[in-house]
């Protein structure tokens, strides 16, 4: 309890110095005229005159070709069905994979791979393999991993599920 009573007193007795420092700061700077005039803009600069020609427009203008005759549909055919275009795999939620530890991770986070993907209707992964590999082990079997949990979105007109490749890309860059 002691412990606790000192902390939160340690704490208040900042916040206070920090509210008056901040007010002090603050008269300071009431009476600043501002930037010097050099880094200011006075005038708005005028654009760079560049001339402009009209735009070209292109028309791609296809004949038919001579030899070959039109097609002939009976009657009674019924037309071929119109076949759907492949759904793309867009994710919706991608919990990172915490399986691991980061720190064995290390020096295997940087990579190209492309995930052969595959969900139920409701977007969860069924199937997933790794259909061109990064070249690292670790890195593949950590993006296959965190794929497996990742839950992606299912067009209406898929009822069973979609299938698609991912790509994905991985840099410690940014870590």
């Amino acid at each position: 309890m002691p412990r606790l009573r000192t902390s939160l007193t340690l704490s208040a007795l900042a916040l206070a110095g920090g509210i008056t420092g901040t007010a002090w700061l603050s008269t300071l700077t009431a009476v600043w005229p501002g930037a010097p005039a050099r880094y200011t803009m006075q005038h708005a600069m005028p654009a760079p005159h560049r001339a402009h020609r009209p735009a070209r427009v292109v028309r791609a203008h296809r004949a038919p070709p001579l030899s070959m005759p039109a097609p002939v549909v009976a009657h009674d055919e019924a037309p071929a069905p119109a076949v759907a275009a492949p759904a793309t795999l867009v994710p919706l939620a991608t919990p990172a994979d915490t399986s691991q530890p980061w720190y064995r991770l290390r020096g295997h986070m940087d990579g190209r791979l492309v995930m052969r993907v595959s969900t139920d209707a409701s977007g969860h992964v069924a199937h997933a393999s790794v259909a061109t590999s990064s070249g690292d082990p670790v890195l593949d079997a950590h993006a296959l991993r965190s794929v497996l949990a990742w839950r992606f979105a299912v067009p209406p007109d898929h009822p069973a599920g979609i299938t698609g490749e991912l790509p994905l890309r991985f840099s410690s860059a940014a870590l």
